[in-house]
């Protein structure tokens, strides 16, 4: 099997990292919100700071493994589709997740799956272009990152945000969409086995296990994490 259609096991075990961390700051969010532990454990410099790190990685990755999908309009309908269900899913018990990281990533892949071929072009004609696009827009959009108010409603999408809209993941396109693009220029190189060679040959125990495994992860994490707080609760509440 050639270098390019094996899987590399460094972005397996950076992806399941970035998966780990989410988990736990998803755990702490459930502590802090129904146990009432200090807010400051899920809100703090550290977890702030982390939360962009694991969640940009997570996107970076993600655009990196479109340039080995057979087809990212399909990989892009089929997260869609699972993100409408947990969106569907969290609204029932009142903690809704309108546009999580799931539906940008749905959202990512379907849109550079239509556009894929014009961005090839662009990368072969002229390769700088992109990553200096997607670093300009980053830095020009990151403020959209939380969501900032506005008075105008629907624009959520785009990180422009009424005071009344609330959703308990939220990554809007901006500036996470320019994360995936960059992915996407990036996982050229990666595909084409032009990165160094322990890149492609490093062993990482655990996580790429993880990484391999990460949209049923994603899926039934919150479920489970939150069935455990609940378990928690009514334990110690009836102790």
């Amino acid at each position: 099997m050639s270098q390019n259609k094996q899987r590399i096991e460094l972005m397996d075990a950076a992806r399941g990292l970035a998966l780990c961390l989410m988990v736990v700051h998803h755990f702490l969010y459930d502590l802090c919100a129904f146990c009432g532990v200090p807010w400051v454990w899920f809100s703090n410099p550290v977890f702030n700071t982390l939360h962009y790190f694991f969640a940009g990685l997570f996107i970076l990755l993600s655009g990196i493994s479109s340039n080995f999908s057979r087809s990212n309009t399909k990989r892009g309908l089929k997260a869609l589709g699972i993100a409408l269900v947990i969106t569907l899913v969290t609204t029932l018990i009142d903690l809704p997740i309108i546009f999580g990281v799931l539906h940008l990533l749905g959202t990512c892949m379907l849109l550079y799956g239509l556009t894929q071929r014009f961005w090839e072009g662009v990368n072969r004609r002229v390769p700088w272009f992109v990553p200096l696009l997607c670093a300009v827009c980053i830095v020009a959009t990151a403020p959209l990152a939380d969501g900032q108010l506005t008075e105008t409603p629907h624009l959520w999408i785009f990180g422009l945000i009424t005071a009344d809209f609330f959703s308990s993941d939220y990554f809007p396109l901006l500036p996470w969409t320019f994360v995936f693009l960059l992915g996407t220029w990036a996982g050229k190189y990666v595909r084409e086995g032009r990165l160094p060679k322990w890149f492609y040959e490093k062993k990482v125990p655990f996580f790429p296990a993880v990484g391999r495994r990460s949209l049923l992860i994603y899926v039934v994490h919150q479920p489970v994490l939150y069935g455990l707080t609940m378990l928690g609760l009514w334990v110690f509440g009836k102790g």
